[in-house]
């Protein structure tokens, strides 16, 4: 780590996708030895990416939330970045590195590039990978998420309904993340396709509340935030 002389390095630290005991080596290292973290969360409640981290934080840190609207139509909130943008800035100018917790990992659809952009020019900074949501689900689940020359396809759910389609159509296996509001929508593409049989329902993997569940039993229209959906067109990798 970073002495108090000169500038501070900005960790982009992935804490992993909800179980604490998914925090890698490096990142625990990490979140330990940097003098002040920095860590999103909603503008009301608690951080899941701190809440990840909690179990090995001694009290010792300088703390900075960063609070944000989690709604899409709302987001990127540039200006809650800008300004902690400039509070982090303030650290590293004054020789203390800072650890930005990111849930998952710090370069799958993180928050985190959002500050690299803004600080990466002026700052070290170095991004330590964490166990994305993207592997959590597959683990959950108990299969594959592709094989030999499949196509894996990452979708973000609130892609137009026909996008969705189009995507889908062109891939052997897919996995659809950002589902939320947007369950509904996901589940008529599947269904016109006749994937609904072949899709899997992840909420909250490795989380306390996680559910697993075939898409088929799934009734609700709405989804959790953390949940994401996995698709295989024969069903499993290995066919």
């Amino acid at each position: 780590m970073t002495q108090n002389t000169g500038k501070g390095t900005l960790y982009g630290v992935g804490v992993g996708p909800g179980d604490p005991e998914l925090i890698t080596l490096k990142a625990l290292r990490v979140i330990r030895e940097a003098p002040v973290l920095a860590w999103p969360a909603p503008l009301e409640g608690e951080s899941l990416a701190r809440s990840i981290a909690a179990p090995h934080l001694d009290g010792s840190h300088i703390e900075v939330p960063i609070r944000m609207p989690m709604e899409v139509a709302r987001f990127p909130a540039q200006q809650v970045y800008d300004e902690a943008a400039i509070e982090i800035a303030d650290h590293l100018s004054n020789g203390r590195d800072v650890a930005v917790l990111c849930e998952g990992d710090p370069f799958f659809y993180g928050s985190f590039m959002y500050l690299f952009g803004r600080l990466a020019d002026d700052f070290p900074v170095e991004v330590i990978p964490g166990v994305s949501s993207l592997m959590a689900t597959a683990a959950a689940v108990g299969a594959p998420l592709a094989s030999r020359n499949d196509v894996l396809t990452v979708l973000p759910g609130p892609l137009d309904e026909d996008i969705l389609e189009r995507r889908l159509d062109r891939a052997e296996a897919a996995a659809i993340i950002k589902v939320g509001r947007h369950l509904g929508k996901i589940r008529r593409v599947l269904d016109r396709m006749d994937l609904t049989e072949n899709a899997r329902y992840i909420s909250h993997a490795t989380m306390d509340k996680q559910r697993v569940s075939p898409l088929s039993e799934i009734t609700e229209e709405k989804a959790p935030y953390f949940t994401m959906i996995l698709v295989h067109k024969r069903g499993e990798a290995w066919k």
